[in-house]
């Protein structure tokens, strides 16, 4: 027709987003629905509020969490980490590893104990224990290691009684009683027997035998005969 045409445009633009996030975590992290256990840059794109992309990104860093093992041998207890335990056993110790996550460390333990005996001897004169003879009475310890390599302590309450002697000395005519034996002849005679301590007491006689004399005269007198007084 020849005439003006005007068109009117009411635009509007809306913008896409994008937005970054910088993560550190341990072992794994969460982001979007998705478990992440690995160190790196992730995106996730949807839709903002305008109906327009909408894409963030994720800088992620994933520090371990570290593990140990151990294992130890004692003798009646042992310190591990500010604790002292008595008994066999597995046993954690909590702490954070230089990047700030989990350490976990583990302990496999054997506890072998000290072993301690104690035993009571009365003997005679001396007494042999352990390569040591001992010849006064009273409480000796000897230690040692036992099977497991740890103390073995023995204790010995020990009475030692002595053994008697006594010697005495005897001058007799013909034969000498003593001790149920007849001696006729001149000589060092032992008598062995226990004393009251249950020990050897052993008696030694000097003995001397001197004999008696006979002799015989034959006389002959008339009416009388004076002969010893």
């Amino acid at each position: 027709n020849g005439c003006d045409s005007t068109a009117i445009l009411n635009l509007t633009i809306n913008p896409s987003t994008t937005s970054s996030s910088t993560v550190t975590a341990c072992d794994d992290y969460s982001w979007n629905g998705t478990v992440y256990t690995a160190s790196g840059s992730y995106t996730y794109s949807t839709l903002n509020s305008n109906g327009c992309d909408s894409t963030a990104t994720l800088n992620l860093t994933i520090n371990p969490s570290t593990t140990s093992t151990s294992s130890a041998t004692a003798c009646d207890s042992y310190t591990w980490n500010g604790t002292t335990y008595t008994t066999s056993g597995v046993y954690t110790y909590l702490t954070t590893n230089s990047n700030g996550c989990d350490s976990t460390a583990t302990l496999n333990l054997t506890i072998n104990p000290s072993t301690t005996s104690s035993s009571t001897v009365t003997s005679c004169d001396d007494y042999s224990w352990n390569g040591t003879t001992y010849n006064a009475s009273g409480t000796y310890t000897y230690s040692t290691t036992n099977s497991n390599g740890c103390d073995s302590t023995a204790t010995l309450n020990l009475t030692i009684n002595p053994s008697t002697t006594s010697t005495s000395s005897a001058t007799a005519c013909d034969d000498y009683l003593w001790n149920g034996t007849t001696y006729s002849a001149s000589g060092t005679y032992t008598y062995s027997t226990l004393n009251s301590n249950g020990c050897d007491s052993t008696a030694t006689l000097n003995l001397t035998i001197n004999p008696s004399t006979t002799s015989t005269t034959a006389v002959t007198a008339c009416d009388d005969y004076l002969w010893n007084g």
